[in-house]
């Protein structure tokens, strides 16, 4: 299995977060239009058909772009749009690894350790009324008569 991403997908990637953001700032700059011309509405009536086209030209590309990111990050079995289950795993490879890595930093982080057994812990049951108590324990923890 490769660990590595290809220079297509690289581009695919790029130029699908250039359109989102691209897309963005046309989605958003028809707010901008509007805020800017509250009191002028009237008269600006040919500016709110440019207005539509860049939001709804916008959300096309935030869309497009999102997919063509998603197909260059994932590629096209990965994707699901090439079905074909093995070359899918070797190209999601890198960020199944990725995942497992982010995994075990918290696991580690947390000092935890999936694949050690647990210790053996060793109870005293108390004589008085049968509470489980620690190992080193001196009094029950229930009851508190001597052990």
């Amino acid at each position: 299995m490769t660990r590595h991403i290809s220079g297509e997908r690289k581009t695919a990637y790029y130029f699908g977060m250039g359109l989102m953001i691209l897309g963005g700032i046309l989605f958003a700059s028809a707010f901008v239009t509007v805020a800017m011309s509250v009191g002028d509405l009237p008269s600006s009536q040919p500016s709110i058909e440019s207005m539509a086209f860049r939001a709804f030209g916008g959300m096309a590309l935030l869309i497009v772009g999102g997919i063509i990111r998603g197909i260059g990050a994932r590629g096209l079995a990965g994707s699901g749009i090439v079905l074909d289950p093995e070359k899918a795993r070797q190209e999601l490879e890198p960020y199944l690894r990725m995942a497992g890595g982010m995994v075990k930093d918290a696991l580690d982080e947390a000092n935890v350790n999936p694949g050690g057994r647990p210790q053996k812990v060793v109870m005293i049951k108390c004589p008085t009324c049968g509470k489980l108590n620690e190992e080193d324990s001196k009094f029950c923890q229930e009851c508190g008569k001597e052990i």
